[in-house]
């Protein structure tokens, strides 16, 4: 039998760093924010609730989304972000969305109406609950900061602080959240001339949902996704535009 080879420097070392790594290290670690915490758990506890009163199969998966949630916000721990390496837990606070994390969505649209006009209609922030059906209310703090209330999943209202990050006058507007609202979002809104009277409408949306990914899943299975939302709100923004109508009301939900 051949003598045992003697262990090099650079595996003692890594020997000794595994030896005296912390437990807690081993998939345990914090790495969601205090705010997707608390919204976790409400989040959860709703689901929970919703699927003991369906009952069945599917208020069995609703239930066990529920539970699982809760455990995250109890917890302040995410598997998937720790496979992703993702850690909001020690995010910066002047961050409104990390690179690689959110989603986004694009959308562009012809309206046959010119692009000041459009431009002026956006940029009067207290209009867009008009054209969007899952903004409750804003309301304009001074010329560049606005309050957003908005629907969220099972009927929980949603409320965040925007800034105006840049602007130029008939052709864009850039926006996002700050710190410490339900909801963190950034996006834009590009109004393109195609003739004095079209304009090609380009929409970015880039948003963190409440509870993370998950909880933008969660919203999609109870009918509640964002895109779809948005799709509908850019269509009554198009019409609005073009007839000079009023949108058709809201309808209530209950």
């Amino acid at each position: 039998m051949s003598a045992s080879r003697p262990m090099s420097r650079t595996n003692r070392l890594e020997l000794e760093s595994f030896r005296s790594r912390p437990a807690s290290s081993c998939g345990s670690e914090k790495n969601v924010g205090e705010m997707e915490r608390v919204l976790s758990l409400s989040t959860g506890l709703g689901l929970a609730i919703a699927g003991l009163a369906r009952g069945r199969l599917k208020g069995v998966a609703l239930g066990a989304l529920g539970a699982g949630l809760m455990w995250r916000g109890y917890t302040g721990h995410c598997g998937c972000y720790s496979i992703l390496g993702i850690n909001n837990a020690k995010r910066r606070p002047h961050t409104a969305i990390p690179a690689q994390q959110g989603i986004k969505i694009q959308r562009t649209l012809l309206i046959d109406r010119p692009a000041p006009d459009l431009y002026r209609f956006w940029r009067r922030l207290e209009n867009l609950p008009q054209v969007m059906r899952h903004l409750k209310s804003v309301r304009s703090i001074d010329s560049q900061h606005s309050r957003w209330v908005a629907d969220g999943a099972l009927g929980k209202e949603l409320e965040w602080d925007a800034e105006i990050i840049n602007e130029r006058e008939d052709e864009m507007l850039a926006w996002a959240s700050i710190p410490g609202g339900d909801l963190e979002t950034a996006g834009s809104v590009h109004f393109r001339p195609l003739t004095d009277d079209s304009t090609e409408v380009i929409v970015s949306l880039k948003y963190n949902p409440p509870a993370g990914k998950v909880g933008a899943q969660v919203a999609a299975l109870l009918g509640e996704g964002l895109e779809e939302k948005l799709d509908e709100d850019l269509s009554t923004f198009k019409g609005v535009m073009e007839t000079g109508m009023a949108p058709a009301p809201r309808v209530s939900n209950y």
